[in-house]
């Protein structure tokens, strides 16, 4: 759908106006001109005077004018300037002895400054209005003007032209598009629904973390049910003047009806849906109700059975306002959540569909790396990927196109001009190689992928990449406690080596914290605390949102600091002692890393077997797949 620029200015509005000013000007200018005036100098006329052929003179202001004897009887006038300075009376004088007829007028006013005086100001106005005032009102009511500001926002798209997309464009989201797909039967069989006496629900409310496709799914059921689509934010009502919010969700309900059927798709609902009640009654804000109420109101109004779907979308559901979303309303929520590995790779081979691939690329690997990515993230993993191919001048997109495209979201970009000292850059490698070597030992720790110490823009000095083998969505007492291990193995490696610790284990000592205090205080896996639940949200429609409020005493609070404290240091020994009994395969995996920056999987299980075999060891580490005891 093409859409105006509104910075175009239309040069045709000023054009009559430009040729109106002209015209006077020139009136003004050339319409006092007589052509049967024949202007002279001053002194021309003096010589006519004494010859005694003037009949006539007017003195007129600055100007003398005078009828002149011409051959025969003909006549004819001249006109000429008054020296200025000059005391004329002697010319009065002789005008009077030689009988002259002579007479004075007032000179005759110009035109063209009482035009300018009144013209000036109503142009100022009026070029004061086309740039300031109508722009300001383009922003705030639309395209129509100072009288448009009550009209809609909402812009619609036809799905013969231009909404194309369907649910096969739809990936990773398949219980969501199921959801859907009812919505589509009844907007394309609405006979069925009716012979039945069946109501269809009037409004859908997608809710999903940011980027998921909530947009692109309702989209989709434009497309496929072949019907128009209105699509708005929620910030699009609420303006500075009271009352236009609830003129334009009237407004957005008339077009709709004269659309039937038809979608309307409303975006963050949130900033005109929020709960009205609670805290938020403190900084209410008039406007944004009286939208609210208006669109409860419409939502009351209108029968589903007429077709018109509402579809609405937000990512922060527990502020909405409960009347919003009762039943008879927003009555049907379909939760568009994070794809798993498998709706990762489903939405990875859509977006992949444009991009050129090598035989080599396995998505399924891409998948693996990319836990909690939603579809927005993965479509620019996939960008990023032909990006990097590009720069490469490479043909086609290659697996390591994808692994660097990953790293770039996840780490940043290579920090190239950073220069390490060697001290600094094997502190690194043994940090690294630490994490590596403790998740290699454990029984449930998921598999290292890749081990790096090329510095990262987002602060990292290194990285250790691992690649989980499934979604979880269960987590064992056992599986936290090996986290925490491979979690804290970097900063047992530099001890280990150099007695002491560095600042770079911040990170990794947040990390295991905060999944020591989950543990102890949210999945009741201590002993001496028992099956509890300690400290609860204070939930979002409070005052202060942000933070936990503790509701237990003060001695169950220093049991609880024990217990985390206990937690971190058994993982801690755990991981020092691992590291310790194969400091050998540790140096081996440094002086590896330190040559060649980044290991892969393969190449830390040689590495890992190599050195245990030249050892002859026995103590059933068997590399990538042994288990501390």
């Amino acid at each position: 759908m093409k859409t105006a620029n509104p910075r175009k200015i239309d040069l045709r509005r000023f054009v009559l106006p430009a040729l109106l000013l002209i015209g006077l000007i020139a009136v003004n200018v050339y319409g006092r001109r007589d052509p049967s005036h024949e202007e002279v100098p001053y002194s021309a006329f003096l010589a006519e005077l004494e010859q005694d052929k003037l009949q006539r003179v007017e003195i007129r202001g600055r100007v003398l004018i005078a009828d002149v004897k011409a051959a025969g009887d003909e006549m004819r006038r001249i006109t000429t300037k008054r020296l200025p300075g000059i005391d004329e009376s002697k010319l009065v004088e002789k005008l009077t002895d030689k009988g002259i007829e002579f007479v004075g007028k007032a000179e005759e006013p110009s035109v063209l400054p009482v035009i300018m005086g009144w013209l000036v100001p109503f142009a100022l106005i009026f070029g004061l209005y086309f740039f300031l005032f109508r722009r300001i009102a383009k922003n705030v009511g639309g395209s129509g003007g100072p009288f448009g500001v009550g009209k809609s926002k909402a812009k619609r798209f036809d799905a013969t032209q231009d909404t194309k997309v369907t649910f096969s464009d739809v990936a990773g989201i398949d219980e969501s598009v199921g959801e859907m797909k009812e919505v589509v039967d009844f907007l394309k069989n609405p006979e069925r629904y009716k012979a039945l006496g069946a109501k269809i629900p009037k409004g859908v409310l997608l809710v999903g973390p940011p980027g998921t496709g909530k947009t692109l799914l309702a989209k989709a059921v434009a497309g496929e049910a072949g019907v128009p689509f209105f699509s708005l934010s929620g910030s699009d009502f609420v303006e500075m003047f009271v009352g236009v919010g609830a003129a334009r969700v009237r407004d957005l309900f008339e077009q709709a009806a004269a659309q039937s059927p038809c979608i309307i798709f409303i975006d963050e609902i949130d900033g005109i849906g929020k709960s009205r009640g609670g805290a938020a009654a403190f900084g209410g804000h008039d406007e944004r109700e009286q939208t609210l109420n208006q669109l409860l109101s419409e939502m009351d109004g209108f029968d589903a059975r007429t077709g018109i779907v509402i579809i609405a979308a937000t990512n922060r559901p527990e502020v909405l306002d409960p009347a919003l979303v009762r039943a008879g309303r927003f009555d049907r929520q379909v939760v568009v959540d994070r794809p798993s590995v498998d709706g990762r790779l489903a939405t990875l081979q859509v977006h992949a569909r444009q991009i050129r691939l090598a035989e080599t690329v396995d998505l399924h690997v891409v998948a693996r790396r990319t836990p909690g990515m939603v579809g927005a993230d993965l479509a620019k993993v996939v960008n990023e990927a032909a990006l990097a191919a590009a720069r490469q001048y490479r043909s086609e997109v290659t697996q390591h196109d994808f692994e660097e495209a990953v790293d770039r979201i996840q780490l940043g970009l290579e920090k190239q001009g950073r220069a390490m000292s060697e001290e600094e850059k094997r502190r690194v490698a043994f940090h690294e190689a630490g994490h590596a070597l403790v998740a290699m030992s454990v029984d449930k720790a998921d598999p290292v992928h890749r081990v790096t110490i090329i510095p990262r823009s987002i602060g990292a000095l290194g990285a250790t990449l691992q690649l989980p083998t499934e979604d979880r969505y269960l987590l064992l007492k056992s599986e936290l406690e090996d986290r925490i291990a491979v979690m804290l193995g970097g900063r047992a490696a530099e001890r280990l080596v150099y007695g002491e610790v560095s600042s770079g284990a911040s990170n990794d000592l947040e990390r295991a914290t905060e999944t020591a205090r989950q543990m102890v205080t949210k999945f009741g896996m201590s002993e001496a605390l028992g099956a509890l639940s300690y400290g609860r949200s204070r939930g979002a429609r409070y005052l202060d949102a942000m933070g936990e409020e503790r509701n237990y005493s003060e001695e169950t609070g220093r049991r609880i600091d024990r217990e985390i404290h206990q937690v971190i240091d058994l993982q801690d020994v755990r991981a020092l002692e691992i590291l310790t009994r194969r400091r050998a395969v540790l140096d081996a995996i440094v002086e590896r890393l330190l040559e060649e920056e980044t290991l892969n999987a393969e190449t830390l299980q040689a590495i890992v077997v190599g050195v245990e075999m030249s050892e002859g060891s026995n103590s059933g580490t068997t590399g990538v797949f042994s288990a501390e005891a």
